[in-house]
């Protein structure tokens, strides 16, 4: 899959079949109607593609409201890769062409990509104030040569998979229900800061997660996890929160203790994959009934993995 940066460079060898969005998160909606349009690409001997952003155009337009992403560009970039499409065209989304009216825009993808059809999800607008929305899209392709496709969006329990549902499910800690929707555990990365080290002290040394600050960070509490570094993969519990036992503090960490595991993770770059969530985060009277119950996640967390594997 070729990979493209530039607009103004980009160059197909056949004509193509597009679809146009943030794609965060890269879910099973999104994949839907990605899956579709490789099908009609194939069917009318055209190639497929994508074209997506750099960041959601509200971080640029409405900076005042709060962006948080299912998944980074690049991260995005990898997993619209495995969809089996001919190209990405990855844009940076900036002032310019957020005022590019949705007719030049169109024109632009027409001269540079000899687009042929354009397939949108629900809600889909381009171009300077939202202005090219589906009726305009669809008369516009009438006048100047391209069809638009909206087919009916993929549903799960009657409401339409979409990433601000996915963000809401892991505001509330249902990783389960996130991943129903994503076709995949949720994840956070980052590297490993140095930390209290009480982890340490209490016989269940973690590891600290410096994640990216416009990552959504499920609730806080404790979820059995995947653990990843380089080709290494481990089973783990992750805590979400404020450590409420020993610090009154606002400040929220991730830390994961990662088991069967006694090497130092220091500066590692980690993923951590969300499996299901185990409990609230919780204040303890003392450290002996935290490591007590710190024993009983463990012990839940292995009885869970054995229950998947079988």
């Amino acid at each position: 899959m070729k990979v493209l940066r530039d607009l103004a460079d980009a160059g197909v060898e056949k004509p193509c079949a597009l679809s146009i969005g943030v794609f965060d998160g890269v879910h099973l909606g999104h994949r839907y109607l990605i899956d579709k349009l490789i099908k009609s690409a194939e069917g009318h001997d055209v190639v497929s593609g994508v074209l997506t952003f750099d960041r959601h155009p509200d971080e640029l337009l409405a900076p005042e409201k709060e962006i948080r992403y299912l998944t980074l560009f690049e991260e995005k970039v990898r997993l619209l890769g495995q969809l089996g499409l001919d190209f990405v065209v990855a844009l940076s989304f900036t002032k310019d062409l957020s005022q590019t009216t949705a007719r030049d825009f169109i024109l632009s993808l027409l001269k540079r990509l000899r687009m042929r059809e354009l397939w949108i999800g629900p809600g889909f607008a381009l171009g300077r104030a939202r202005e090219g929305d589906a009726a305009y899209l669809k008369a516009l392709g009438l006048e100047l040569g391209f069809r638009l496709q909206a087919p009916e969006p993929l549903r799960h329990n009657g409401h339409v998979i979409s990433s601000s549902i996915i963000r809401a499910l892991l505001r509330e800690g249902r990783v389960t229900e996130a991943s129903h929707l994503l076709g995949r555990y949720p994840s956070l990365s980052g590297k490993v800061v140095s930390g209290a080290r009480r982890g340490q002290r209490l016989g269940f040394p973690t590891a600290n997660l410096a994640a990216d600050e416009k990552l959504v960070i499920p609730a806080d509490g404790i979820y059995a996890v995947r653990v990843q570094w380089g080709t290494t993969n481990h089973q783990g519990v992750v805590n979400i929160g404020v450590r409420p036992t020993f610090e009154d503090q606002r400040k929220r960490v991730v830390e994961a203790h990662v088991l069967d595991f006694t090497g130092d993770l220091y500066e590692q770059s980690l993923g951590i994959h969300f499996i299901r969530r185990l409990r609230p985060e919780q204040r303890f009277e003392s450290a002996d009934a935290l490591i007590a119950q710190m024993k009983e996640d463990v012990a839940q967390t292995r009885r869970l993995f054995q229950e998947l594997e079988q």
